[in-house]
């Protein structure tokens, strides 16, 4: 998976990459679909969600550009997957997600895969974790017809957020980063996500 779907497509972060080496993603997929589990594609995990493609992962984790130290938020838990990479990159991760049953699957896999440390919540990932900010990088992994003020409002200066931007039916990954002088917006590449719901987000499912 690292050489074929990463290095080959241009993800050059040897961090992300080892990262990506180390993290078991098959035990962050249901067992139905276990077989295809580094395949380079998202796969169902239930309640209208997906478990990202493990390019796309590895593309928002080398945009947040993490050194280590940094204390992080992961929008849209899912299955715990893009938690545990976080985990690999820096220090502090929380990771936030709106289907309580996920919440608990997530739990229950981050653990058996050896990241208990991650600090996993239930709520409207649109409006961030405030109370823990601010966040040196925050990776959305749902999509977003703007930039969430809370979220950008959560970053510290010089942090790094990364969220699929545009419709429901197609955005691209866009790192922003907070400066004094306000964010700076750069698009990367086409994806399609699922849609980032709540109060910062898209309204409904529809």
């Amino acid at each position: 998976m690292v050489e074929r779907q990463l290095r080959r497509r241009g993800i050059s972060d040897e961090r992300v990459l080892a990262a990506m080496g180390r993290v078991p993603r098959e035990l962050f997929v249901p067992p139905e679909v276990r077989e295809l589990a580094y395949e380079d594609g998202a796969l169902p995990i239930g309640f209208g969600q997906t478990i990202s493609q493990p390019y796309i992962v590895g593309m928002i984790c080398s945009l947040l550009s993490l050194a280590g130290p940094e204390q992080v938020l992961d929008v849209g838990t899912g299955s715990g997957y893009q938690a545990a990479v976080l985990a690999e990159l820096a220090a502090d991760v929380t990771t936030i997600e709106r289907v309580p049953e996920l919440v608990g699957q997530a739990r229950a896999a981050l653990a058996a895969a050896g990241y208990e440390r991650v600090d996993v919540r239930l709520g409207d990932g649109s409006l961030g974790v405030p109370e823990k900010a601010p966040f040196d990088g925050i990776a959305v992994a749902a999509a977003a017809p703007r930039i969430p003020d809370q979220l950008y409002d959560q970053l510290g200066t010089g942090g790094r957020l990364v969220l699929p931007k545009g419709s429901r039916w197609g955005q691209d990954l866009v790192l922003v980063v907070k400066t004094g002088e306000g964010p700076v917006e750069r698009r990367s590449v086409p994806c399609r996500f699922v849609p980032l719901l709540g109060e910062e987000g898209f309204r409904g499912p529809g």
